[in-house]
């Protein structure tokens, strides 16, 4: 017998532009055009008969069709999503699908997945990037890595790592103009994240300079093409220790103050709570907090060469900040 059933796609972006009342952001959170939004909506209510939106000036509003059609689609698309997580966790060749950050991934998570590997071989990863909050995902995954603390329904949280940031640069830029106290700054470019917006005016409040006007900014809009300009000598960048330890030790970036530090991410892993209790995601988890322990035990990086005239940092504390989004 034929089901009566909608277009599935159309059906699943009528659910977000109705969860979020808005064209737009279902549309970013699907990671589609508006326009690709506003034709699949077109599309499911030329088959259904039936306006679901009021479009407005300024926006959309759920007709009461809508609305009564999205209070039965939602729990049925909730148990569809239950559903499959219940057979992936059954799968005897467990695939952990994982998501974090893309400069995370890069800098942190890559370079120690292969001692995942060893320790389970049986636990198969298909890892992949991205900055989109928990919540608005267009995909399923078995563990997700964001900053935090944050609620997100349906999840639970697990912190395994916290870092603290300085200032970063190359060591040609501290030669050609030295940095010993965080007022130098001035005479410098400030290198900007766009998806961390206050981690400089932050820091320079701790370090006791919280007015600095620097010689230039520059923003990028990932921490990987921050670092990377870092690198090639373009300026300073407040830098996550966690993430540029191994261009530290090796000289190729210095930190020019000792502090003040500023205590900015705290890592989490979100996992559906239907999948908490999974035997492979908690081998995850454990492996998480266990190379997290490890990093918490690694020296503080090299300190650059001063004459005795160079004057210390400012004093500062540092502060955790309260954002979720990561480099």
């Amino acid at each position: 017998m034929n089901r009566q059933l909608p277009p599935l796609n159309a059906l699943r972006v009528f659910e977000a532009a109705a969860r979020l009342e808005s064209f737009s952001r279902a549309a970013e959170g699907l990671h589609v055009t508006h326009g690709a939004v506003s034709r699949q909506i077109q599309q499911l209510e030329d088959w259904l008969g039936r306006l679901l939106f009021e479009r407005r000036h300024r926006g959309v509003a759920l007709t009461a069709a809508g609305q009564e059609y999205l209070r039965e689609v939602m729990p049925a698309l909730e148990r569809i999503e239950e559903a499959t997580l219940r057979q992936l966790a059954q799968n005897p060749r467990r695939v952990l699908r994982v998501n974090a950050p893309a400069t995370f991934t890069l800098r942190w998570l890559i370079p120690r997945l292969s001692g995942f590997h060893t320790q389970h071989p049986h636990l198969e990863i298909h890892l992949s990037s991205s900055n989109e909050e928990v919540g608005f995902l267009r995909e399923s995954f078995d563990l997700v890595i964001r900053g935090g603390p944050r609620l997100w329904k349906g999840y639970v949280g697990h912190e395994f790592l916290t870092e603290h940031r300085l200032p970063v640069c190359s060591p040609a830029v501290l030669a050609a103009l030295p940095l010993k106290h965080p007022a130098d700054l001035r005479k410098h470019t400030l290198l900007h994240t766009s998806s961390q917006p206050d981690a400089w005016s932050e820091w320079l409040e701790l370090a006791g300079v919280p007015r600095l006007e620097a010689r230039a900014v520059v923003t990028f809009d990932h921490f990987y093409l921050t670092l990377q300009a870092a690198l090639d000598g373009l300026g300073v960048a407040m830098g996550p220790m966690l993430l540029v330890a191994e261009d530290l030790a090796s000289g190729r970036l210095v930190a020019p103050f000792e502090g003040p530090r500023l205590s900015t991410w705290h890592y989490f892993a979100y996992v559906p709570e239907a999948l908490a209790e999974q035997a492979g995601v908690q081998s995850l988890l454990a492996w998480l907090d266990g190379e997290a322990g490890q990093g918490a035990a690694m020296p503080d990086p090299p300190k650059p060469a001063r004459d005795k005239s160079s004057a210390p940092a400012a004093p500062g504390r540092s502060r955790r900040s309260t954002g979720s989004r990561l480099g």
